[in-house]
């Protein structure tokens, strides 16, 4: 019987998204003023590109599935943008 062991990235990635989670958990009773929203926007751009880059295995793609990728992100920004034009623009 082999004993099954995870791939050291997958657990680094996982203490690395468990460090990430305390930061932002300890940024909510910092009071740093407008910057609060810029360093957890920050904190949330790391977390997301780990897990693309370490569980969704972008890192070993080729170019072509991260243009395909980055255009994903690209949509969804501009979803992102036109969704809270709705609310960045009532009176």
């Amino acid at each position: 019987m082999t004993e099954w062991r995870p791939p050291f990235a997958l657990v680094g990635a996982w203490l690395g998204l468990l460090v990430l989670l305390a930061l932002t958990v300890t940024l909510a009773y910092v009071p740093l003023g407008a910057a609060n929203a810029v360093v957890a926007l920050g904190i949330g751009t790391i977390k997301a590109g780990l897990v693309a880059a370490i569980f969704m295995e972008l890192r070993h793609r080729s170019g072509l599935t991260l243009i395909f990728a980055g255009a994903g992100l690209f949509w969804l920004g501009i979803l992102l943008w036109l969704g809270s034009m709705d609310f960045l623009t009532r009176t």
